[in-house]
């Protein structure tokens, strides 16, 4: 099991950015795939972006592509989101999520976008977006 720790939300107006961390410990970090999601008042938890074990895959939600940009630091164990250009809608609980995946991916290319396909969670993070 990895623990995870996000931090780095807050209010922030509409068109500002943000920067999210999330620190792991508890296992060696580089083995694990990562995800982020979100979670807004009233509405189901949604896939925000995601990326390898070794960094080399990203992938991201419709909604964030382009605005929105994940990248790790394996030798800091931490994974981050850079968010630019927020809008109101972003507005939400932000989680991490790890995946361990080198031993099925040995090329460090798969990425996972289920929430279903995480095993360790992050307890959140708040981020809100002001019109």
């Amino acid at each position: 099991q990895v623990q995870l720790v996000e931090s780095g939300g807050g209010l922030v107006q509409a068109g500002g950015s943000l920067r999210l961390s999330c620190a792991a410990s508890g296992r060696t970090f580089a083995d694990y795939a990562m995800g982020w999601f979100r979670r807004a008042p009233g509405k189901d938890r949604e896939f925000v972006a995601a990326i390898s074990w070794s960094g080399y895959s990203t992938y991201y939600a419709g909604s964030v592509k382009g605005r929105f940009t994940i990248s790790r630091d394996n030798a800091k164990n931490t994974v981050y989101l850079q968010m630019n250009s927020l809008k109101p809608e972003d507005t939400a609980v932000y989680y991490c999520a790890a995946r361990h995946s080198r031993n099925v991916d040995s090329r460090g290319s798969y990425i996972w976008s289920r929430a279903d396909d995480y095993d360790d969670w992050g307890q959140g993070t708040q981020v809100t977006v002001s019109s």
